[in-house]
């Protein structure tokens, strides 16, 4: 547990070799930090470290008093900066995932001087720079989900108590649970290790409630404090065409407005089956970072 300046706590999970370079990881939305053997093995083979920590209201990390209306993405910035600072760390890579992948383009953004290079993986765009609806070619579950938080705070907060049964799945249930948003070849790829790793992260997120969930769903269609066109660190954004959670589409977006990206558009892979290319991720991201 690491203390913030303004008074708050972040849970945090140091994984890998202790002589390993920095890796950071931005899980997603609504997930906790919990040990993911799937990305700490392939980060290990390629000689990194993995710290991760639970974003505020998730897991055992305090939630951000005023987070309903003023979470930004770029806080998360300003904690990834505190926590490194915590553990002596100064360079650094990233990898987020999902609603994570904003949080490594804000480090990118943000943390140029320490951040070496970033990977954004199936993340979603910024609400308002897209262009059109962040909605379109999201499956049902995710298209009432942003509904909701097109509708404000209160109308989200309603919305997600009525999804808390995400926060009990277990690995054999977690497929199910997702419904629409895990397609075909998603399904297959939630089995043993990843469907573990996907229930105990859902978990960790609901230790708080809502909170968490509410407030990084909020922030994904704010403006996110930083512009992409800005970014100088070196970028790769990788997205599984046959993604129904994030619409291939964000990519596509991101990877013409993320300045200098390197785009992996990826046939026949999904928003969670693209996680099996974490060796292949992970090595472009290290020689982006100049350390291949």
């Amino acid at each position: 547990m690491i203390a913030t300046d303004d008074g708050r706590t972040l849970e945090v999970l140091d994984a890998g070799p202790e002589d390993g370079f920095p890796l950071v990881y931005h899980h997603g939305t609504p997930q906790g930090a919990v040990p993911f053997p799937t990305l700490e093995r392939a980060a290990a083979e390629h000689g990194l470290r993995v710290i991760s920590y639970s974003r505020p209201g998730y897991g055992a990390s305090s939630p951000r008093p005023d987070g309903a209306t003023t979470a930004q993405v770029a806080d998360d910035a300003a904690d990834t900066a505190t926590v490194l600072d915590h553990l002596g760390v100064g360079d650094f890579l990233t990898i987020g995932w999902s609603g994570g992948g904003p949080r490594a383009l804000a480090c990118a953004a943000l943390l140029p001087d320490r951040c070496l290079a970033a990977a954004c993986c199936v993340g979603i765009a910024p609400a308002d720079e897209y262009d059109g609806d962040i909605r379109d070619g999201m499956a049902e579950e995710n298209v009432a989900e942003y509904t909701a938080v097109f509708a404000g705070a209160e109308a989200l907060e309603a919305f997600l108590e009525t999804q808390t049964g995400l926060f009990t799945v277990s690995a054999e249930e977690v497929a199910e649970a997702l419904g629409a948003l895990a397609p075909p070849v998603d399904r297959a790829a939630l089995t043993g290790e990843l469907a573990e790793y996907l229930a105990a992260s859902v978990n960790a997120a609901g230790r708080q409630g809502i909170v968490g969930w509410r407030d990084d769903d909020l922030s994904h269609t704010r403006p996110w404090g930083f512009d992409l066109g800005d970014i100088r660190v070196p970028v790769s954004v990788w997205q599984g065409r046959l993604d129904a959670m994030v619409p291939f589409a964000h990519a596509e977006w991101l990877a013409a407005n993320v300045a200098g990206a390197r785009a992996h558009l990826v046939e026949g892979e999904g928003h969670l089956s693209l996680m099996q290319k974490a060796p292949t991720i992970l090595q472009e991201l290290r020689q982006l970072g100049g350390l291949a």
